[in-house]
């Protein structure tokens, strides 16, 4: 047996300079029997090497013939194999452990045991620093090593001595010394000197070649990394840039070579990594019991799920639907995933006693079980896919239900989950930031030595460089650029090289992993940038190939807008509305759509939906559903969106390429739109298992940064033809699949949304000027600046009246207005630069109201500034203060001393000043100002100013 026992991959960041992915590759064409991903003070790489060693194990069983994937069929194509490999070597988790005082150890989990304490251990080095570092030290290791194998890597001075002795008299026979090359001509008198202080210290030498790279083409890009985090040019590194390429992983061959008589390191690091026996896909996570007061989670779920189908349908849900939770509760019991549910269920519940709106999507989230206890509004009758396809005995994959929260009070539902469950159980997922074009032309760039200008323009013309090669050279000749320059060449290379590294690790949007145990004995924890969160160094396609379960706590701008609209509702008419009880298939919420009047409506307020409503002209919830859908990458670039309007117009006849196809595609007119159709017309058009179809839809999530689909398309043609579709179809189809990789909308998720879609829509419709108030204190969010939502709300018919330091509040308000009707009051939110806090006191003071500028410095107390920018916003106007006059009272304010303690109160005491005779402003200044103090005004448009100059004459045409 031959091993490689600590190899250093691109997870250790801005140094190892190749994926894990390709180190499992690599070592499986070098014949190598087992390998250890050692980052330093990180397991974050390892899930990727055992994905990717899941995969070649899967292609050499299918080309053994030893095994298959899914039913046998009659028509079934092997895949082609990347390469010729029959060897599978076996991943031993580790990590290099960096510690303070400057020792290196490669900490190797032989057992779960020892997983777990090199988790432990990980986890506080990185709490106990900030993010991305890692503060370890000797006395941290020496608390224990139970289950880990350590191999001491150094060549040792005197202190480097006495730690070493320390560990050995610690841990005995679990550790080892490194025999390690350098490839600098000396490696024979350093492996001499290495046994020696091996024998001295009574321990056996294991052989690493401690690679940075999977080949030695890599050195110049690994340089380039040193480069970027060193701050420095290449050309600058001097003994900090490598040597020569072969720092590189190893065949058992060549590492006999280089260790001449000490190859029997190479035996003994085989027999360690025999030792090393925890496979990491033994994992066994365990998902929090959700136990509540002895009553058990099947119960549990079940009672809570028919006491809320009851209340969901008053009058007795119908049997098709009572069939359904019943079919549902089944399998997931069969699963045991009622747990999960209940934990969703309960994460829901605790935000609605908090009065936060919240909405679940995804597969699972429109089921009934998840309808009933409250998880989503949307009845799961909307749909057409069936409970199975998402929570599967076959999959066995863990259910996916997202649930949006009102993005600004997500955090308060985050630290319900901390607090509910201890940090030591809950944390959230990271996201692997990876390198992308402008990063990778901008770091890469600097540390050829780019100037700046040269560097500005490569990026500028990213999508030149990053579509088709050939308009390369073009390209930098149109830029100016002489792409015949050696360096520039070189730079090029290499950007297209680095493109699909990581760069860091930065924090899922929710993703939780919570856990029964301990979760930092299943992975590490560390801190998040945001102060109050922690998160795991795994993201959520790791968690997904472990099979760990996350729960998605995500925000949504459109939830807070619409929970702030039914507050507005019950607070001044009296009507009570929620997500759930809102009126159904109104018609004039529909014409309203059909006309595009649609500016703040979630999700169809993009010009591109705004240009496809009049031609959809949705009538039915369904038609939403399609709206959402449709108008995605993945329809538009597969060339779906036309051809479904000719069919739902008329203008085409609705046809199916066959009848297995026309029961996915009915509801459709025969085009696929949805993630779950594209999946279905690979498993019945191609000839997919249910498993090659998911492991396509990975493929393609993942293409970007690893890799390409060549294999997958191939074998989808080929099904395609095999069952008799016609090429072009077949081709369609796979661009279909190609654009729902990276942008996939499933029929789920739209529903969800299309719900959203029509709320927002129905207030709107119904309530303008409550919807216009709403989604101004919603902001920042959506597609349109405030003034074009006041601007729309007055073509509406809204009254809304100026900022006034008497009449506003902080929030927009609703007021009465004229006619009966409500009016839109202004709020202190929408002028730049004023505080939250600042509002409240200048509320708070009010009382009767203020009588000039000076009454509220003296009882608001606040400063010359804020007077300045509530005076800058024509705030005074209502005490009849020109701007120029009320800026004026406030800048002559910041001349006078600490407010006294009776100024202004006794008679004679004031001091006043004369007044001053300032220029009225024109119009046009007026707006000018409106603009610059609150991005919006209530007076004439801009463009109005300048009408009679951009409007061309009218009358006779002339002569000449």
């Amino acid at each position: 047996m031959t091993a490689e026992l600590s190899i250093t991959s691109n997870f250790t960041f801005l140094t190892g300079a190749s994926h894990p992915e390709e180190y499992a590759e690599r070592a499986a064409l070098s014949g190598l029997e087992a390998i250890a991903i050692a980052d330093v003070n990180s397991v974050a790489g390892i899930v990727r090497a055992h994905s990717r060693l899941k995969e070649i194990a899967r292609q050499v069983a299918e080309l053994d013939g030893t095994e298959r994937i899914g039913p046998p069929r009659p028509d079934w194509i092997p895949p082609a194999p990347a390469a010729p490999v029959r060897n599978v070597p076996r991943l031993i988790p580790a990590a290099r452990l960096v510690l303070a005082e400057g020792v290196e150890v490669t900490a190797l989990a032989a057992t779960r045991a020892g997983w777990a304490r090199l988790c432990r251990l990980l986890s506080t080095g990185r709490l106990r620093a900030a993010k991305g570092a890692c503060d370890l030290r000797m006395e941290d290791l020496l608390e224990g090593a139970e289950g880990l194998e350590l191999i001491l890597h150094g060549e040792g001075d005197e202190a480097w001595r006495g730690h070493a002795r320390r560990l050995v008299r610690a841990f005995g026979g679990q550790m080892h010394l490194a025999l390690a090359p350098r490839y600098d001509g000396a490696d024979p008198a350093r492996f001499d000197a290495l046994a020696q202080v091996a024998a001295e210290l009574g321990l056996e030498t294991v052989a690493t070649a401690r690679p940075l790279m999977h080949h030695g083409r890599r050195r110049r890009l690994a340089d380039v990394l040193t480069a970027v985090r060193l701050g420095r040019r290449v050309d600058d590194l001097g003994r900090a840039a490598l040597a020569n390429g072969e720092q590189r992983l190893r065949a058992p061959g060549e590492m006999r070579r280089l260790l001449g008589r000490h190859a029997g390191a190479l035996d003994r690091a085989a027999a360690l990594a025999g030792r090393c026996r925890f496979d990491i896909a033994s994992l066994r996570y365990e998902y929090p019991s959700e136990i509540a007061q002895g009553e058990r989670p099947r119960d549990r779920l079940a009672r809570l799920a028919r006491e809320g189908l009851a209340e969901r349908y008053p009058g007795g849900a119908p049997e098709k639907v009572r069939a359904m939770l019943e079919h549902e509760l089944e399998l997931i019991a069969r699963l045991n995933y009622e747990p999960y549910f209940l934990t969703v269920r309960d994460i829901v519940a605790f935000a609605r006693g908090r009065g936060i709106l919240c909405q679940g999507r995804g597969s699972a989230a429109n089921s009934v079980v998840c309808y009933s206890m409250g998880v989503t509004s949307v009845s799961p009758e909307v749909g057409t896919m069936v409970f199975e396809r998402f929570v599967s005995e076959a999959r066995d994959e863990p259910p996916d239900i997202d649930v949006d929260f009102e993005h600004e009070r997500r955090e308060e539902v985050i630290q319900h989950i901390y607090q509910r469950y201890g940090r030591h159980r809950a944390g959230l997922c990271a996201t692997v930031i990876h390198y992308r074009g402008k990063r990778a032309i901008r770091e890469v760039g600097a540390a050829m030595g780019l100037s700046k200008d040269t560097i500005g323009a490569l990026s500028s013309q990213l999508w030149g460089f990053f579509s088709t090669s050939g308009l390369e050279e073009q390209r930098m000749r149109e830029i100016g650029l002489d792409p015949g320059d050696r360096r520039l060449q070189l730079t090029m290379e290499l950007i297209h090289e680095i493109v699909g590294f990581p760069r860091h690790l930065s924090q899922h949007v929710g993703g939780f992993v919570i856990t029964e145990g301990r979760l930092d004995e299943l992975v590490p924890v560390e801190n998040a940038a945001m102060e109050g969160r922690t998160l795991i160094c795994w993201d959520k396609d790791d968690i997904d190939a472990l099979g760990i379960l996350k729960v998605d706590v995500l925000s949504l701008g459109m939830l807070t807008c619409i929970r702030k609209a039914f507050d507005l509702l019950k607070m001044h008419h009296g009507e009570e509305q929620d997500l759930a009880t809102l009126p159904q298939e109104d018609p004039k919420v529909y014409e309203m759509l059909c006309r595009a009047d649609s500016i703040g409506v979630f999700q169809v307020e993009s010009r591109a939906q705004m240009n496809f409503l009049p031609r959809m002209r949705p009538r039915n919830f369904y038609d939403l559903v399609i709206e959402v859908a449709i108008i995605r990458p993945g329809p538009i670039q597969g060339d779906m969106v036309h051809p479904y309007i000719r069919r739902r117009n008329g203008e085409e006849a609705v046809s199916f390429p066959s009848d297995a196809l026309g029961q996915v595609l009915g509801k459709t007119l025969g085009v696929p739109l949805f993630q779950e159709q594209a999946m279905q017309i690979a498993i019945i058009g191609a000839g997919f298992s249910p498993d090659e179809a998911d492991r396509l839809r990975r493929a393609l999530a993942t293409f970007k940064k690893l890799g390409n689909v060549t294999e997958f398309r191939a074998r989808f043609l080929r099904g395609m033809a095999r069952n008799g579709y016609d090429a072009d179809f077949a081709e369609r189809c796979f661009s279909q699949i190609e654009g729902f990789g990276s942008y996939g909308f499933p029929e789920s998720h739209a529903a969800s949304f299309a719900l959203l879609v029509y709320a927002s829509a129905w207030i709107k419709c119904h309530y303008p000027g409550i919807f216009a108030c709403a989604l101004l204190n919603s902001q920042p969010m959506g597609f349109y600046a405030p003034a074009q939502i006041v601007r729309d709300a007055r073509e509406h018919g809204v009254e809304v009246r100026p900022v006034a330091i008497n009449e506003s509040y902080w929030d927009n308000v609703m007021e009465p207005g004229r006619r009966e009707r409500m009016a839109l009051r202004l709020g202190f939110r929408q002028i730049k630069g004023l505080r939250e806090e600042d509002a409240a006191w200048l509320a708070a003071a009010r009382g009767n109201g203020y009588r000039s500028v000076r009454d509220v410095w003296r009882r608001a107390g606040l400063g010359p500034q804020v007077l300045a920018r509530l005076a800058e916003a024509d705030a005074f106007a209502a005490l009849g203060l020109s701007r120029r006059e009320a800026l004026w009272e406030a800048r002559a304010l910041a001349k006078d001393k600490p407010l006294p303690l009776f100024a202004g109160d006794m008679d004679g005491e004031g001091i006043v000043e004369p007044a001053a005779l300032l220029p009225e402003m024109t119009e046009g200044e007026e707006i000018v100002e409106d603009f610059v103090a609150m991005r919006l005004t209530l007076r004439r448009h801009p463009v109005a100013l300048l009408r009679h100059i951009l409007t061309p004459e009218s009358g006779p045409a002339r002569g000449g």
